[in-house]
């Protein structure tokens, strides 16, 4: 099941289901007039929602209609809670060793977790506003995220994969200026990480097949900025943590209600050949081979480009495709 969210009906706009070659979709209606709703009412509506899924496959659907990107919103336009991990070492390990700073203690053995923006995710075309770009130091983070439905307090990592709903695309924005100063009073991310953006799609576990092992999911994930490719990365491979390991570390104290969203970190591959998934790993890697950083952070009018593909070359969730522009306020 493939799902989206049209700018229609408010700020948590209109839930709909869509094709698999994402050119057709189909409101729910008021089955399920939201992703929230759906989450929230998932032993109950998840086969109606499949049966009009199935319905739109075979061109049984009358009330189909051309699905139009622009006029969506990120799937989960806010959601009550957006738990971000740090899953990949070689992202880390490569920005802390320009800095001459060694990994945090115990890394591989517990993840590391903050509470991120959840209330907006930016719509997967919407500019990046904000009222400063060079003193910000703007990057993006390539990402995959999964939501949840309702997760029991201390559920173990064997048992945590039944609870992943659906699949999708983010770009954690970082402000890299403002997170060291925040970081070292103790405390942060609060100012360095402004609202993220979600993928237009995201989809259930099954319409991935074998690229998805119940941990991690499998494919090519491109980045670009300003039309330079930086990264062509696995996100299924050099991961330190699963999706299970970081719902089990996020549920330890606590219920995670339907809809949570939860991220891995910065994808990054040990092959390097791979590139990266945000900008302050190329400015790390160039510092340590060329003694300086020459790609500069992004700036007012420059575009980014992130998309995830199965390895036939077949978009997963369509592509986040976005500007920074300038924040002139209301």
């Amino acid at each position: 099941m493939i799902c989206a969210t049209l700018d229609d009906n408010g700020r948590d706009g209109t839930l709909v289901v869509v094709s698999r070659d994402h050119r057709r979709a189909i409101k729910v209606g008021p089955t399920a007039p939201t992703l929230q709703f759906l989450l929230d009412h998932w032993d109950a509506l998840q086969q109606k929602v499949e049966a009009l899924s199935a319905e739109l496959a075979v061109g049984e659907r009358p009330d189909a209609f051309e699905l139009d990107i622009d006029r969506l919103l990120a799937p989960l336009p806010r959601a009550y809670s957006f738990l971000d991990g740090s899953a990949y070492p070689h992202h880390m390990s490569v920005i802390r060793q320009v800095r001459g700073a060694r990994m945090p203690d115990h890394f591989y053995e517990k993840p590391l977790m903050y509470q991120g923006c959840s209330d907006p995710f930016l719509a997967p075309k919407a500019p990046i506003f904000l009222q400063e770009d060079a003193s910000f130091g703007i990057d993006i983070e390539a990402e995959l995220i999964v939501i949840t439905g309702d997760v029991p307090q201390g559920v173990s990592r064997d048992h945590a994969a039944p609870y992943v709903r659906f699949l999708g695309l983010l770009n954690d924005v970082s402000l890299r200026s403002l997170i060291p100063d925040e970081i070292g009073r103790g405390f942060g991310f609060l100012q360095g990480k402004s609202a993220s953006s979600m993928g237009p799609l995201v989809v259930t576990p099954d319409e991935v097949g074998a690229l998805w092992n119940g941990k991690l999911l499998s494919g090519r994930y491109v980045c670009d900025i300003r039309g330079q490719r930086i990264g062509s990365l696995d996100p299924g491979k050099d991961a330190a943590f699963t999706y299970a390991d970081l719902i089990a570390h996020a549920s330890k104290t606590r219920e995670l209600r339907a809809g949570t969203v939860i991220g891995a970190g910065a994808l990054a591959n040990e092959d390097r050949e791979h590139g990266c998934g945000c900008i302050a790993e190329l400015r790390a890697r160039e510092q340590i081979a060329h003694g300086a950083a020459k790609t500069p952070y992004l700036h007012f009018g420059d575009r980014l480009r992130l998309e995830m593909f199965d390895y036939h070359g077949t978009s997963i969730f369509g592509a986040i495709d976005q500007t920074v522009e300038r924040w002139q306020g209301q």
